[in-house]
C-alpha cells in the first residue's frame, strides 16, 4: 500500500466533533446582536401581512406593543420601527414628520412607557411622509439637501423628546449628522446617541421595504441615486463614513449587509467604532422564500447572520432577529 507523508499540522482535528468546532470558533452571535426592525401602522389595529416580506406583518399600536413584549421574550434588546402613516397625510415636504404627538412619537412614547428596559431605533428619513416617496425635498424635481436638513433636524428633535435612545438618519444627505448633533446638544438630548446610516447604498434590495410602508407607489420609477451611494464604490463608503464620524456620529450603519460585506469589513478595519449593518428587506426575503420552499436549510439564515458579524458588524438589523434569537437560545 502506498504510505502518504502528511504534514504535523492536520486541521481535520480540530473539526473532530461538534464541541471542539464551537471550542475554536472565531465568530459567534449572541442575541445581544441582534436588533428587530417592527413596522407600525396608523389607525390600524390587528396585523397585516406583507406579501414580498414572509412571516413579517404591519402592526397596529395594540398589537406592536404585543410584539415588542415577544421580541424582548426572545432575548433580543432592541428594536427599530418604521411608521406607515395614513396616505392623506403625506405631502410634498413631509410635514407629517415635524408634527407635534404625531402617529409615530406617540407610538415610541407608548412603548418606552411599556418596555422603558428596550433599546428603541427611531429613523430619520422623509420617505415615509412624502407624497413622492423621496428622503427630501423636492425642487425641480431634485431633492434639495439643506432645505431637506431643517427638516431632518426637526424631526429628530422629536423622535428624542419622544423617548427613542437612537436617532438614526437614513436620508443620506451631506451634513446632516453635525446639524442633528448640534440641535440635540442645545436642546439637552446629550444623551441620545446618534446612528447614522454613514454608508446606504442606492440597492435594488430595498423592494419588500417599500412595500412595508406604502412608499413604492410613490416613488414610481423615480430613483434615488442623486444622494445613496453608487453600488460600484467602496473608497467613497470611507469618505461617508469618516465625514459623519467626524459630525459627531456614535454608531455608523452599512446597509446593505449581504451584498457589501467587503465595505462592512474595510469600514471596522479603518474606523475600530461600532458599526451595524442592516441585512435589508430584499436579502431576508430571497432567503426566507427559499427556506419557505424548500430549496434551502432553515439554517442558511444563520448563516447569512454569521457571515456579516464575521466580516466586522458589531450588530445587525434584520428581520429574521427573533427567530434568530430563539433558535440560538434553545441550542
Amino acid at each position: 500500500m502506498f504510505k502518504r507523508k502528511y504534514p504535523n499540522t492536520r486541521l481535520r482535528r480540530l473539526r473532530k466533533n461538534s464541541n471542539l468546532i464551537d471550542l475554536i470558533s472565531e465568530t459567534n452571535i449572541s442575541s445581544n446582536d441582534l436588533i428587530q426592525p417592527i413596522f407600525i401602522k396608523e389607525n390600524f389595529k390587528g396585523t397585516e401581512e406583507i406579501n414580498s416580506m414572509p412571516g413579517i406583518l404591519r402592526l397596529g399600536l395594540d398589537q406592536a406593543l404585543i410584539e415588542v413584549e415577544n421580541i424582548l421574550n426572545a432575548g433580543v434588546n432592541s428594536i427599530a420601527v418604521f411608521p406607515i402613516i395614513d396616505n392623506d397625510k403625506k405631502d410634498s415636504v413631509g410635514s407629517e414628520a415635524i408634527k407635534q404627538g404625531n402617529f409615530i412619537s406617540s407610538s415610541i412614547k407608548k412603548i418606552k412607557d411599556r418596555f422603558p428596559e428596550i433599546v428603541l431605533i427611531a429613523d430619520v428619513a422623509l420617505d415615509p411622509y412624502t407624497d413622492h416617496g423621496h428622503d427630501g425635498i423636492l425642487e425641480d424635481n431634485k431633492v434639495i439637501n439643506d432645505e431637506t436638513i431643517d427638516v431632518l433636524v426637526n424631526q429628530a428633535l422629536l423622535l428624542a423628546d419622544a423617548g427613542a435612545d437612537m436617532i438614526a438618519p437614513s436620508d443620506m444627505m451631506d451634513g446632516r449628522i453635525g446639524a442633528i448633533r448640534k440641535a440635540l446638544e442645545k436642546e439637552n438630548f446629550k444623551d441620545t446617541i446618534l446612528l447614522s446610516y454613514a454608508a446606504k447604498y442606492n440597492s435594488k434590495f430595498y423592494g419588500p421595504f417599500r412595500d412595508a410602508v406604502n412608499s413604492a407607489a410613490n416613488l414610481g420609477k423615480s430613483s434615488k441615486s442623486s444622494y445613496q451611494m453608487d453600488v460600484r464604490n467602496k473608497n467613497e463608503a470611507i469618505q461617508e463614513v469618516a465625514m459623519d464620524i467626524n459630525e459627531g456620529a456614535d454608531i455608523i450603519m452599512i446597509k446593505p449587509a449581504l451584498a457589501y460585506l467587503d465595505v462592512i469589513h474595510v469600514i471596522k478595519e479603518t474606523f475600530k467604532i461600532p458599526t451595524f449593518a442592516y441585512q435589508v428587506s430584499g436579502e431576508f426575503s430571497m432567503l426566507k422564500h427559499a427556506i419557505n420552499q424548500k430549496w434551502l436549510d432553515n439554517d442558511v439564515m444563520l448563516e447569512s447572520l454569521l457571515s456579516i458579524k464575521r466580516a466586522g458588524a458589531d450588530a445587525i438589523l434584520s428581520y429574521a432577529a427573533k427567530d434568530i434569537s430563539k433558535e440560538i437560545n434553545n441550542k
